[in-house]
């Protein structure tokens, strides 16, 4: 590429018929001018443009960071839920068998009241029994024991009334009352 520098460097050959040397080197100094600032600009122009596509790939690089970390995020969201739905279905199994165990024991607890009290009903039966057939044996036993004193008073009693005779009115008051 041309430069400033060459351009004002620049010597053409004479020639009989040649240019206007004063309008050539005006024309030539114009033009280097120009060329100058287009050679300038065109430079600034590449810094920039090396900047920016550094710039963008500054920009591109972050880009797939946070893809990757988008990606990252929601797989990693995906996961979270998973995890915790696994872990609210265990709870609730847990809950349910635990429900159930619980449900599982009173139930035994009631059947096994149930029991004792048929069992208690049972032996108050049982007691019931042996003590009315008891209580019916002594009653068997007194009327026995009263049926026998009885029959022995009755003829000691019939003894005593032919032996004593009353002797006087007055006695047979006594005896009476």
């Amino acid at each position: 590429m041309i430069t400033p520098l060459d351009i004002q460097n620049k010597d053409f050959k004479k020639s009989v018929r040649g240019y206007n040397e004063a309008e050539v080197d005006a024309f030539l100094d114009e033009i280097m001018a120009d060329y100058e600032v287009l050679y300038k600009e065109n430079q600034e122009m590449k810094e920039k443009l090396e900047i920016d596509e550094k710039q963008v790939e500054k920009y591109r690089q972050m880009e797939d960071t946070l893809k990757e970390t988008l990606v990252v995020a929601q797989s990693t969201a995906e996961e979270l839920r998973m995890n915790a739905t696994k872990k609210s279905d265990v709870i609730i199994q847990e809950a349910e068998l635990k429900a159930k165990n619980i449900i599982n024991e009173a139930r035994a607890e009631v059947d096994r009241l149930h029991q004792q009290h048929d069992e208690m009903l049972r032996q108050l039966q049982i007691f019931k029994t042996r003590y009315r057939t008891l209580l019916q044996a002594q009653i068997d036993s007194l009327l026995d024991d009263v049926e026998s004193l009885s029959g022995e008073l009755n003829p000691q009693k019939e003894k005593q009334e032919k032996t004593a005779e009353p002797k006087s009115p007055e006695d047979r008051s006594d005896n009476t009352e």
